[in-house]
């Protein structure tokens, strides 16, 4: 017998709204004919949600490029063309969309750090977990060498480097999205003695600037920068396998989103 599965039922496994989670359409009571998982729901997402059945999105980042819901007033204001054709896409096939950000991050090890560890094959290497940051140990390789790994097991295009990209690396810290900021950052290296850190994005003029002062005095520090979505998509991934086994009766599909950016 086929178990139904209501919305409320996804979100209550999922360990219900932490912080800006929230289901922005739909209604808890609602069942469930399958649902996709995405680093962001994006217009492509929608429609192929649509396509293939499937009524609940879960995506990491917010709907309409932000967090903080109130911020969408600004595009309702506007009548912007791209949140109204979003938003006439959401109306017209009666799909729910669940914002799945705070609650996967706070997870007692990290959900979306958890799956970047993973698709890297690196879980073994693990001697330390913090809250916005890993430590793994690694067999020696160059910086060049781990870039290039990055790239082939993470399926990106490019892999932006700082530092001394010859020098041999075990050490390596690792952040996933916005955590590259200098405060975060920057301390890892002396309080693990890193080689090398891997982050998703942060701020250019602080983690990059430290490392180029650092690699002008000889010191050897590399920075490795992946990109927001190449960091963090490996964790919805990860999430999707888990919903699958949770709701075996229903069609979970990980929809990844293409890489945002061309560089000429």
């Amino acid at each position: 017998m086929t178990a139904i599965v209501r919305i409320r039922d996804v979100i209550d496994a999922l360990g219900g709204p932490v912080g800006t989670d929230a289901l922005c359409f739909g209604e808890p009571e609602e069942i469930v004919t399958g649902i996709a998982v995405a680093f962001t729901a994006s217009q492509q997402v929608l429609e192929q949600a649509q396509q293939n059945g499937l009524n609940l999105i879960i995506s990491h980042e917010g709907l309409f490029y932000s967090h903080h819901h109130q911020s969408y007033a600004k595009l309702i204001e506007v009548k912007d063309p791209v949140y109204e054709a979003k938003l006439r896409t959401i109306a017209e096939h009666r799909l729910a969309v669940y914002c799945y950000h705070d609650g996967l991050h706070r997870q007692k090890v990290d959900g979306i750090m958890e799956g970047l560890l993973a698709e890297l094959g690196w879980d073994a290497y693990v001697q330390e977990h913090e809250r916005a940051a890993s430590v793994v140990e690694l067999p020696t390789c160059t910086v060049g060498e781990l870039a290039e790994e990055l790239k082939r097991k993470l399926g990106i295009r490019l892999v932006r480097a700082a530092g001394d990209l010859t020098m041999t690396c075990r050490r390596v810290g690792v952040l996933v999205g916005f955590r590259g900021g200098g405060e975060v950052a920057i301390p890892l290296f002396e309080r693990h003695q890193l080689d090398a850190i891997v982050y998703g994005e942060g701020q250019e003029w602080e983690t990059p600037e430290y490392v180029r002062d650092a690699y002008y005095g000889g010191r050897k520090k590399a920075l490795l920068v992946l990109g927001h979505l190449e960091s963090e998509q490996p964790g919805m991934k990860l999430l999707a396998d888990r919903l699958s086994v949770r709701f075996p009766d229903v069609p979970v599909h990980y929809m990844p989103v293409d890489s945002l950016f061309t560089v000429l």
